[in-house]
């Protein structure tokens, strides 16, 4: 065989092994290459791997609040949810996941997230034509006072005579719980309910009656008063009634 007749057989054999190598034994699919924890963008694994502990598989039957979940998701607009994701709440074991706050994410993985959660399990269309309150406490300012009279009128049904539980449902003035909640956490639960556990949400109490606005403020401004003082702030007040004391 010629040079001139060798040159295109080498290139032909050439090109058929080097288009044969993506079928070696054991080469990895592109689906199971490595890929750094910073650039996953698959919500099945970074949901489970970050929030599926507390707030359970699925989005729900987690110790923390369902995710999965329409009418909180229809509650919690877009950018408090991302904050939520991205910043924790302080003095919760809600912490914060973006890396700029002691994170593992990303700014782009946390509002992947936030974005899935919200497709993937909220109704926004179904709950359009339903007022309810605001996520967050603006202009109405709760009175514990009213919010007693509140709670007896929706609540004690269920967690008996001063909210210290009933043979429906137990305490929710019990210290511990209201160390580990913050007070956006009551006022989410007091609009939103726990629906995978029957606890009704703010449209459809134990009296047939709808919570309004005010009466909301109001349930989480006692449930607060409920709330034992920090061990900090114990200290501090003794401290500065010691100085000032003769």
């Amino acid at each position: 065989m010629t040079t001139k007749h060798f040159a295109p057989v080498i290139f032909i054999l050439v090109f058929s092994f080097a288009s044969g190598c993506s079928r070696f034994p054991g080469k990895p699919s592109e689906a199971d290459k490595w890929i750094a924890p910073s650039e996953v963008l698959n919500f099945d694994q970074l949901y489970g791997e970050n929030c599926a502990g507390c707030h359970g598989s699925a989005g729900r039957f987690g110790a923390g609040r369902s995710m999965n979940d329409p009418f909180f998701l229809h509650l919690i607009d877009l950018d408090n949810l991302r904050r939520v994701i991205r910043e924790g709440v302080p003095s919760t074991s809600m912490p914060a996941f973006a890396q700029k706050f002691g994170g593992q994410l990303t700014d782009s993985q946390v509002d992947f997230l936030a974005d899935q959660i919200k497709s993937q399990w909220g109704n926004p269309e179904g709950f359009n034509p339903v007022p309810q309150p605001a996520y967050r406490e603006q202009d109405a300012v709760g009175d514990s006072q009213r919010g007693a009279v509140a709670y007896n009128s929706y609540c004690s049904e269920c967690h008996g005579a001063a909210g210290r539980g009933g043979e429906k449902a137990g305490s929710i003035v019990d210290p511990d719980f209201l160390k580990l909640v913050s007070d956006q956490s009551l006022r989410t639960t007091v609009i939103v309910g726990r629906r995978y556990i029957g606890k009704t949400d703010c449209r459809a109490t134990t009296n047939g009656q709808p919570i309004s606005a005010q009466e909301v403020s109001d349930l989480v401004a006692w449930l607060v008063s409920q709330r034992p003082p920090a061990l900090g702030s114990e200290s501090a007040l003794s401290s500065s009634q010691s100085a000032i004391t003769p």
